[in-house]
Formats: C-alpha cells, structure tokens, sequence
C-alpha cells in the first residue's frame, strides 16, 4: 500500500532522531552567537543557558502581535516584557519543539553594540532542555544527540574529564555546586550568557567565610544586567571545585547587593567555560565536561578603571563609571566625560562590553584614551592594572 506525502512526511517528523545534527556557532570575545529562525524571521541570537525561557528579541524585529506578558528576573531584580507566540524555531534546519514557548520582546535593546558583532537578541534554556546538547567549542558548533546518547555512562578521569550531577532544585537552569576550601558550598547555575568567570553576590561570600563582612571592597565598578547597572567589585578567589573542576585562582565579579533568589548564589560563566566542551542532558541530570588545550584559562585580566558604554542620551559613549583608586581615577579622567577614542580606535555607537575589552589588557601595558569634557580634548595614557581585592 502507497503512503500519501502527507503521511510520510509525519511519519518522517515522529520517526526519532538517530544521528547527531550540528549547528555552527560565532565565538564572540566572551558570548555564542547563534543563526536560528523564529516564526520565519532570520535572526542571531546569544545562547545563553541562565536565560529560563526560549528567545529575547528586539522589538523592532517583527514576529507577530505580541498577545502576553513575561517576568524575567536576573541577578538583582524583576521586570515584566511583551511576548509573543513562538510557532516555529529552528537551528540549521535543526528543528526544536516549539509548544508553549513564548519570544520576549525588549525595546532598545542594542544587542549588537553590547557584544561587538550582530546580535538580534537570545536564545534561552528552553531550546536544549528536552535535548542532549554539546557545546564544542573548539570547533565552534552546537551538538544535538539522539535520545540514546547516554553521557551518564562515560567515567571521567578526572584530570580532563568530568562528570557532573544537577542539583535537584531549578526548573529551567542547571545548578551544580562550587566547593569552597573548608568544604562549604555555593549552589551555582551554568550560564554561558554571563561574560565573567563567575559571578555572585557579597552575602553569599559572607555566609561561605571568603569575605569578612567588617571589610570593604576597594575597585568598586559597575556591571550591566538586564535590569540596569549595579555596582560590583572583583574577588580573587581561593583554590576551589566548580561543577566537580578544580580550580587553582580566579577572578569572580561581585555583585554588591543581595541575590533575587533564594535557592541560587549566582552563576559561572564564560569566562570558565570557554575553557572546555561540554554536554548538557537535563532530563538525566547529567553534564559532562571536556577540558581541551594546556589547562584552564584563570589569568587575571589588567584594567584601567574607566566603565563606559554607549548613552541613549548623549548620543556618545559616556564614561558612566570611574573605579576609585584606578589608573583612570588618579589620572583625572572623571563620570560623564565623552570617551572618543581607545589606541586612536574612534568610537560611535560600542557598547559595555566591547569598550571594556579594549581597556583590558596585559598587567602595565600602557592603553591611550581621548575623552572630551565641556568641549575640551584631554589624551591620557593609561598603566593597566589589576583591579581586584584578595
């Protein structure tokens, strides 16, 4: 018996998955870019695993009437967004199940000024929860296995490979635990959206005995979140073992307030897991790790002190913070000054993120930065430092 098209292609649909499919990626400086289409519009999108839902996009991106609303909560607060119904998603021609998901749509988000390259907005936890996916970055590619593919099976050596368990808590994030020293833990999400080594909060550190509550932070900054900017400091932390991995040193930014969750301590990012392939299967409750290269990736990273970005309001990119005690502090560059220029790269419209990256750099290597103030020209150059407490 002949079968119409029409069946055969349902069958093809409902027949199970029995081969790896591979979508490439775009390795930003510290974020994954994604080419997907949702409800038939093209776009890139950051993938970004602590993000719960499914996609973030730009409003003026048009995928429909938007017909709800969504409350995102990140490291400090709460927010409420339009959404829209997602009625198809796909990676590749990799099509990923999509019932019940739901795009936010976030006004003036300048996505692509944050992360240096195009961006249309993100791809959230939601897209892998029900898949066996592996984050290969060496060769720049997401991963999607067959069902069958049992990563609980593999038996880690320890030294390159490991294997870790989820934390029985979070619907749609991966915590794993950081062990600190004297055995004290942290539960931590993986969260390749988030550009540092890690990040948590200055009561978590209080409560785990890495920071003395009578003590105050030196080399205060600011950091963005989708809620706004906070203030923040880096802590370079002890030997510790993140996600089962142990760690000799690294730099944690902390953020100087309260965590908006109760269950979570924060989240490691891509500044550790650049460092590594890796394989998420959440229904297992599984994630395995592959170091690759000489070992892990933890050097500090010199700055200058100057926090700046693009402003709505000005039209330029504004000096919007100066890290008291910094090269750029004792230097005289001040809150509110135009920075024009970073090793004679004028700047337009770059945003956080790509301006901080021109400012890092080797420990006293020297960086020249112009910056206007009330119509002046100053040129300043700048001693790169470290800007961490201990």
């Amino acid at each position: 018996m002949l079968l119409a098209p029409a069946i055969l292609a349902a069958l093809a649909v409902a027949s199970p998955q029995s081969k790896p499919i591979e979508v490439p990626f775009t390795l930003a400086d510290d974020a994954i870019i994604v080419d997907a289409s949702v409800n038939g519009r093209k776009v890139s999108l950051l993938f970004d695993t602590g993000f719960t839902g499914s996609v973030i996009v730009d409003d003026t991106i048009e995928l429909g009437k938007p017909d709800g609303h969504e409350n995102l909560r990140d490291f400090v607060g709460e927010f409420q967004a339009p959404t829209v119904k997602v009625t198809s998603l796909t990676l590749e021609g990799q099509k990923i199940d999509s019932t019940d998901m739901e795009a936010v749509q976030r006004p003036n988000a300048h996505y692509s000024q944050i992360y240096g390259v195009h961006c249309d907005g993100i791809m959230g936890f939601e897209v892998i929860k029900n898949n066996i996916t592996e984050f290969d970055f060496q060769h720049h590619k997401l991963i999607f296995y067959p069902k069958s593919y049992d990563i609980a099976t593999k038996v880690p050596n320890n030294q390159t490979t490991f294997l870790a368990k989820l934390l029985p808590i979070g619907d749609n994030s991966l915590e794993m635990s950081v062990v600190t020293p004297s055995g004290k833990k942290m539960t931590m999400a993986l969260d390749t959206g988030n550009a540092f080594f890690a990040t948590t909060h200055r009561d978590v550190l209080e409560r785990v005995g890495l920071w003395d509550s009578a003590k105050q932070p030196k080399f205060m900054k600011e950091s963005g979140v989708a809620s706004g900017a906070v203030d923040s400091w880096s802590l370079l932390m002890p030997q510790l073992s993140i996600f089962g991995v142990p760690v000799k040193s690294s730099v944690w930014d902390v953020i100087d307030l309260p965590s908006s969750s109760a269950e979570g301590d924060g989240t490691v990012g891509f500044g550790f897991l650049r460092n590594f392939d890796f394989t998420i299967d959440y229904e297992r409750r599984r994630v395995w790790f592959e170091r690759f290269g000489t070992g892990l990736t933890d050097e500090p990273t010199a700055e200058t002190g100057i926090f700046a970005g693009y402003s709505d309001r000005t039209h330029n990119v504004e000096v919007f913070q100066v890290s008291p005690d910094s090269p750029a502090a004792v230097a005289g560059i001040k809150e509110g000054d135009e920075l024009l220029s970073i090793d004679g790269v004028e700047l337009s419209d770059y945003g956080f993120r790509r301006v901080r990256k021109m400012l890092e750099g080797p420990k006293d290597s020297t960086v020249k930065v112009a910056v206007s103030r009330d119509g002046t020209l100053y040129r300043y150059d700048l001693k790169r430092a470290y800007l961490y407490n201990q």
